[in-house]
């Protein structure tokens, strides 16, 4: 599977470079030499200018490639549990492609299986009548 998007290529080679160490040390790096060439500067309005501009720009530009990586990351995480979802006798298809919904039918799906599980909760487990007693 290739994506041919030259937008995609980047932010996932952007993400991966940016979660490394070696990234974090050189932002630090760069915060540092910022602070100590404050002196040398008087730490003047335009010194202070210098990083809040950076860190605004590097702030915008990362929320872009933040939110494509979560979006790339959920479609592919709902893919594979429609595919378990699918793959599983017994399991309600009804429940595949549920991120696509509307709202209140969510809100439906919701409330049917906290009722579910309500009942589940209500109903004496089934133990070995030889097993130690659970924890409560």
């Amino acid at each position: 599977m290739h994506d041919g998007s030259w937008f995609s290529h980047f932010a996932k080679k952007a993400a991966h470079l940016c979660g490394r160490p070696l990234s974090f040390v050189a932002a630090v790096g760069v915060i540092i030499v910022w602070a100590v060439s404050g002196p040398l500067y008087g730490f003047s309005d335009t010194w202070q200018l210098i990083i809040n501009t950076g860190t605004t720009i590097v702030t915008f530009l990362m929320v872009f490639l933040i939110q494509n990586t979560q979006n790339r990351d959920t479609e592919a995480i709902q893919l594979k549990l429609d595919e378990l979802i699918r793959a599983t006798k017994g399991a309600h298809n009804a429940l595949l492609d549920l991120e696509e919904l509307e709202e209140d039918t969510l809100d439906r799906f919701r409330a049917k299986y906290e009722a579910l599980a309500k009942a589940a909760r209500r109903k004496p487990p089934d133990r070995d009548p030889g097993a130690e007693p659970a924890d409560t």
